[in-house]
């Protein structure tokens, strides 16, 4: 806490200077406000098309923009900010021709409010942007006049020939009529911009920006030093934006519909010769539909297969059972033949009847011999029935190997259909895909030209200013407010800088803390500027006692104050020190190297009560013949009658300063918080270091003691005209 307090006094002790230097520069910013120009901003708010909604719940409306893109804000932007726009908003607009009321600070624009029109032709391009000078007078007549002091004159309707082309000035009677008690009779400037120029200047105080990357909003901002200028502006150039997007969707439109009409005549054309290709294809492959044909053609087949798998199945049989009876030829009787696959009646009544004849013979043979007529006609039968089934067999098989032949030759017949299927099909899929490409062309292209015509006829947008411009009453730039508290702030700082660079500069030693920090000579004495002569002395009756607590003080001592330069504070220190030394009843001894004591500290010292004080004054030409051993025995032999001695010393950096510092008990060296440079510190300690001074102590003079700069100046200027009267008076 110590150390900010230590920080900040210099700053307490400038607060005139910072709070002057705030309101001066308060007074400059509200002075400059009163001249300055200002700046009155305008905006309007478009809210751009969306083709995925349009108006909500009318889809006759969503197509109406079919041919807008997904709008993209930053390039819509761009857009708006482009000179193709900008020069349709001002050939709308009458930004070419600018007037201005001239004063003797500033110039102020006039636009609803001007009361000229002028005429001009055959303009000098040279003299485009160039503030022309112009005044009218009550003789109605009108002077241009130029930099180099000439004029050209002439009367109101009048074509005057001027150095920049032929002009014709009217009086404009509606804004005469809108402003009444409008001042005619002034000094004027008139400008003709060039449109690159003027576009320039435009762009300048143009601002287009999106309200949210995620919202498609754009808002326009413009701004101009007339509020009608901005307003009017930020509207039409809105305007503009709006039915040029509604120009170019027309055009748009109307050429992709002339487009379309004639892509479709030629896709009309290719799709009639792509039927007509199908149509004689099919008629000379005979194709009447080549998938149920197909499916025809596989059905039979498949049919034919099956009675051929059927077929080889009873052949597979007939040939097991013809090689199994063939086998068992010799004892045909007891085989027993598998006739699964050999199921014809009349075999099954041959078998019956083998088997009847078989068991016939048995009984035979059980009263005959089997060499008996009866037995062998029952064999002979048996053998015919045998052979026939034999051969009945052989020619079942026969058959059935002739009909898969013939089933075996209809299949492959069957299957060369399908040989040029995959051909065919190719072909077809070929002309198929051809023909539907076409169509599908012919479908989109009819579906995209009924849209552009809906388009075309439909001039309207969904583009839609959602915030119109208005006037604006007060001006956005400049911030009266934050200029003047900027204002102030700069001279807050600058004040406090400069304090702070005149506080480095002086270095002086302010404190306590910056003698510490530089020496070890320790401070034994801070003495503050007083107020009154009560509490200086109750301050110098606690430093006595100090300094014998401390062992400093001591019977007979001689006690030496010196210092740097006049007013540190050694004369006054030793002063009251021996004032009160005496006013205990001590006998005190000043040894006044300089004479610096004043005749009213002189007075003060014969009025005291108790106490005796001698004053010696030194006479420096004899002393300074004195060698040290001189100057001790002469000291001594002044100050024995004495309890205490006080020198008044000469400046430290003199020859009689440092000796009568060499032979005192007690050395002080007065520092002055105000006066004395910090750098006297150093050398201090170097003196002291080299000359070997006995017992050397700091006193700080005017400690804490920051005077109001105010009145320092005050009394500084009072000296100074004092000192002149004096001077003035002395001559006179």
């Amino acid at each position: 806490m110590k150390e900010l307090l230590t920080f900040l006094r210099p700053y307490f002790r400038g607060l005139p200077i910072i709070i002057l230097a705030m309101v001066a520069c308060y007074m400059i910013a509200a002075k400059y406000l009163n001249y300055v120009t200002p700046m009155y901003e305008s905006t309007t708010k478009i809210k751009l098309a969306d083709i995925s909604e349009g108006i909500t719940n009318s889809n006759l409306f969503k197509d109406f923009d079919v041919f807008a893109t997904s709008n993209k804000v930053a390039g819509e932007i761009e857009v708006l900010k482009s000179e193709v726009l900008l020069n349709q908003a001002l050939d709308q607009l009458n930004f070419d021709v600018e007037t201005f009321r001239v004063g003797k600070i500033r110039q102020v624009e006039l636009y609803e409010d001007n009361p000229f029109k002028f005429h001009f032709i055959n303009f000098n391009p040279s003299y485009k942007d160039r503030l022309l000078s112009f005044s009218f007078n009550k003789d109605q007549k009108i002077s241009f006049n130029y930099a180099d002091g000439s004029s050209e004159s002439g009367n109101l309707s009048d074509t005057l020939q001027t150095r920049f082309g032929s002009v014709k000035v009217e009086l404009d009677s509606a804004v005469l009529r809108r402003f009444p008690v409008i001042n005619l009779y002034d000094n004027y400037g008139l400008k003709v911009r060039s449109r690159p120029k003027l576009i320039s200047d435009v762009k300048k105080n143009l601002d287009v920006t999106a309200v949210d990357k995620d919202v498609a909003v754009i808002r326009i901002i413009y701004k101009s030093a007339n509020p009608n200028k901005a307003a009017v502006f930020a509207s039409t150039l809105a305007d503009v934006y709006i039915h040029d997007y509604i120009d170019v969707k027309y055009k748009v439109a109307n050429t992709t519909s002339e487009f379309l009409k004639s892509q479709i005549e030629q896709i009309n054309k290719k799709l009639q010769t792509s039927e007509n290709e199908i149509e004689k294809y099919r008629n000379n492959k005979g194709i009447t539909n080549i998938i149920q044909e197909t499916e025809t053609e596989l059905r039979k087949i498949s049919q034919l297969k099956i009675q051929q798998t059927n077929l080889k199945m009873s052949l597979s049989a007939i040939k097991t059972l013809e090689e199994y009876i063939a086998e068992g030829k010799d004892d045909f009787l007891n085989l027993a033949p598998n006739f699964e696959a050999f199921t014809d009646l009349l075999s099954t009544e041959i078998v019956k009847s083998i088997k009847a004849l078989q068991a016939k013979k048995k009984e035979l043979l059980m009263i005959y011999t089997a060499d008996a007529e009866e037995v062998k006609i029952i064999d002979a039968k048996i053998e015919d029935l045998k052979n026939y089934l034999i051969e009945s067999i052989s020619n079942t098989r026969k058959n059935l190997e002739v009909k898969y032949e013939l089933l075996t030759k209809d299949i492959i017949e069957a299957e060369k259909v399908f040989l040029k299927v995959p051909e065919n099909e190719k072909v077809l899929a070929t002309l198929n895909r051809e023909f539907r490409i076409y169509e599908q062309s012919y479908n989109f292209l009819n579906e995209k030209k009924i849209e552009a015509e809906i388009a075309r006829a439909a001039t309207i947008a969904f583009h839609r200013v959602i915030s119109p411009a208005t006037v604006p009453n007060v001006p956005v730039s400049p911030n009266r407010t934050i200029i003047k508290i900027v204002s102030a702030l700069l001279g807050l700082f600058g004040a406090i800088a400069l304090i702070f660079v005149v506080h480095m500069l002086k270095a002086r030693v302010n404190n306590r803390d910056n003698i510490e920090s530089n020496s070890l000579i320790p401070v034994v004495m801070e003495t503050p500027k007083f107020k009154s002569r009560d509490l200086e002395v109750k301050h110098f009756q606690r430093v006595l006692t100090h300094l014998e607590i401390k062992g400093l003080l001591k019977d007979h001592n001689v006690m030496n104050f010196t210092h740097f330069k006049k007013n540190e504070g050694a004369e006054y220190n030793a002063f009251n020190l021996a004032y009160t030394l005496a006013n205990q009843g001590k006998k005190v001894l000043i040894i006044d190297v300089l004479d610096s004591l004043s005749d009213r500290r002189r007075a003060n010292l014969n009025e005291l009560i108790n106490g005796e004080i001698a004053i010696q004054q030194v006479d420096i030409q004899e002393f300074r013949l004195y060698s040290n051993a001189d100057a001790k025995n002469w000291l001594v032999s002044k100050s024995q009658s004495f309890d205490y001695t006080i020198i008044i010393n000469d400046y430290l950096t003199e020859r009689d300063g440092m000796l009568l510092m060499a032979i005192s008990d007690l050395n002080f060296i007065s520092l002055d918080a105000r006066l004395t440079l910090a750098s006297k510190i150093e050398e201090a300690n170097l003196i002291v270091d080299e000359y070997k001074l006995p017992n050397v102590h700091f006193i700080l003079n005017r400690a804490h003691y920051n005077p109001n700069i105010v009145l320092e100046a005050y009394w500084y200027l009072r000296k100074f005209f004092i000192a002149l009267k004096g001077r003035f008076y002395e001559k006179a």
